[in-house]
């Protein structure tokens, strides 16, 4: 099965970047979401992701302006009948997830794979929206995205050997590392990681260690590249919720029980990095 168009859905953070390493490793990439101005604004951040790469001098500017070329911008999902892959990287909720899949699979070409950039949620039950289960899988990718070398491949109950294995040469085309892992909450990246972050939300919200002390013990004794609750201020405090509830309800094991301070900050607002506020204030007027 050859690719040689693919549709980003969702143009954050995450799927901006998909759209980007995609355009970069020389493939169309039809960048939708809801509106133009959302998928305007992405292309300006991946403009600024490539224009610091030149200054760098590891791109030129003839380059950066052909992966900019290879980006089509998109407000329309009927834009994807032309597509042989659409990965989605829309807001991690199932409901939403499994709306468009159902559509899709009413547009999209029969050959074409449809793949979730879901960091937690079941690709069984999302394949399951769709009449082509065989054809949808998880690609899992780390954040950002142009500098993550991982991309968790999730096989679903139907997924099929071919679709996976055009998934995983697709994967080393983007100059990424794949993995491969079967359809279980959090996968195996969430899994381990999420109840990390969880138990050092726990020490806080315990009274054990302040957050600067909690971060610097894993950062120091751990040789971790950032520590815990920073890292759940830049991932979202609300989709560590998220993530935490879905592997809770996944397993119905209270050891996967989101801390309360947790379940507060979010309903306070405090989500992290993107709200100005979490653990820490990266916003002095706040």
């Amino acid at each position: 099965m050859t690719i040689k168009k693919i549709m980003v859905i969702g143009a954050g953070q995450m799927g901006s970047g998909i759209a980007q390493v995609c355009a970069q490793a020389g493939y169309k990439v039809i960048f939708n979401d809801l509106k133009p101005e959302i998928v305007r604004k992405g292309i300006e951040g991946i403009d600024k992701n490539l224009s610091r790469q030149v200054k760098k001098e590891r791109m030129t500017n003839e380059e950066k302006d052909a992966v900019i070329s290879r980006l089509l911008p998109s407000s329309d999902l009927q834009d994807a009948k032309e597509a042989d892959l659409v990965i989605e990287a829309a807001v991690e909720n199932i409901n939403v997830k499994c709306k468009i899949f159902s559509n899709l699979d009413a547009i999209v070409p029969e050959h074409a794979i449809l793949a979730t950039n879901t960091s937690s949620l079941p690709i069984t039950e999302i394949a399951a929206a769709t009449n082509r289960p065989e054809k949808v899988i998880g690609m899992h990718f780390m954040n950002p995205v142009p500098v993550m070398k991982l991309v968790e491949i999730i096989r679903g109950l139907a997924t099929a050997d071919e679709v996976y294995q055009t998934i995983e040469d697709l994967t080393h085309a983007l100059s990424k590392v794949p993995v491969e892992v079967n359809d279980s909450p959090g996968f195996v990246s969430n899994r381990v990681l999420m109840p990390m972050i969880n138990e050092a939300i726990y020490t806080l919200y315990e009274g054990v260690a302040t957050k600067e002390a909690i971060d610097e013990v894993m950062k120091l004794g751990m040789n971790h590249p950032m520590g815990p609750l920073t890292l759940a201020d830049f991932i979202g405090l609300d989709t560590c919720l998220y993530i935490m509830e879905t592997l809770h309800d996944g397993f119905g094991d209270d050891k996967y029980r989101p801390c309360p301070l947790l379940r507060k900050y979010v309903k306070a607002g405090w989500l992290g990095k993107k709200s100005g506020r979490g653990f820490y204030i990266y916003d002095e007027s706040i």
